[in-house]
């Protein structure tokens, strides 16, 4: 074995896809090794595909986190489960997570139907296996492979990391001989104005939840470096009636305050910086309607 044989680097893209809160978000920064992608109990939170980049040996992995596919209702929704499955179809592997807690029925069954149609390499991943009976997911595995050609199954925890070093493994050996797309030292292709306005919209959804509508949108308007290291944020929600304002508002400031609070510690651990964070909320009606919107978030407007 010649010594440029032993140090070929391998690189390619991983599309993770699966059903709203399978787990794919918790996934991918457990792959990563860091939080690229913004983690809430609220269905649909991953909006626009994101790419998270993990080195493991000689090979780069390019993780991508999709939006969770559902049956879309809305324009917002048809445009999330489009940018989805168009992820998937740009991969070098595509990666199906099911929660094996929820078992195959829903979306995740109507997925497996069309996954069929995909030509990429498919692997399938059975997640919360700490949750489940053995014999349970034996006949899970079993059914998934019977209506799909997956070329292997992982049992894995994504929120523990049991089984991810495997997987890890088995990506680094299945892609690509080539160079890697990214410094070594980057691990998302999030621009950090654009991940810091994810971060406020994780916040925001952690403490309102059930009272907001998913369709709030958050972006940062202005990003100033300031000659004492620090960093003067300003951010606005954008939410799309009065009554949403006043429950992002809260009681006498209180939940804009608690949202700023949570998202300025997280931002200043990031960039290892202190941050000035300040939000603002407007309210912009239909905003979902809006094509200059979905072009902020990385979609394509449905037609």
């Amino acid at each position: 074995m010649t010594s440029e044989t032993k140090t070929a680097t391998h690189s390619g893209f991983v599309a993770l896809i699966g059903a709203t809160n399978a787990g794919k978000s918790t996934l991918i920064n457990q792959l990563v090794g860091t939080k690229v992608s913004i983690v809430t109990h609220k269905v649909q939170t991953t909006r626009s595909n994101i790419r998270g980049v993990a080195i493991h040996g000689n090979a780069q992995i390019v993780f991508i986190d999709t939006p969770g596919i559902f049956r879309p209702r809305r324009r917002l929704d048809k445009a999330m489960v489009t940018t989805a499955w168009g992820g998937a179809k740009d991969a070098d592997i595509v990666a199906l997570l099911i929660d094996a807690e929820r078992g195959i029925k829903g979306d995740a069954d109507a997925i497996l139907d069309n996954l069929r149609d995909v030509r990429q390499q498919k692997i399938l991943l059975l997640n919360k296996v700490d949750r489940v009976k053995p014999e349970t997911l034996l006949a899970l595995a079993d059914e998934a492979n019977k209506r799909v050609a997956f070329e292997r199954t992982f049992m894995i925890s994504a929120l523990t990391g049991s089984g991810c070093e495997d997987l890890l493994d088995y990506f680094a050996e299945n892609l690509p001989e080539g160079p890697w797309y990214y410094p070594e030292d980057q691990v998302s292709d999030l621009p950090v104005r654009q991940l810091a306005a994810e971060i406020t919209r994780e916040k925001l959804y952690l403490r309102l939840h059930q009272e907001l509508p998913y369709s709030a949108h958050v972006e940062t308007e202005r990003w100033e470096e300031r000659k004492d290291g620090s960093v003067r944020v300003e951010q606005v929600i954008y939410v799309e009636r009065d009554s949403q304002k006043k429950i992002v508002l809260g009681r006498k400031g209180v939940a804009i305050r608690d949202i700023g609070q949570a998202a300025r510690e997280e931002l200043s651990a990031l960039l290892e910086q202190k941050v000035h964070l300040f939000l603002f909320v407007k309210v912009r009606e239909n905003w979902s309607n809006d094509p200059e919107r979905y072009r902020d978030m990385g979609l394509e407007f449905p037609t």
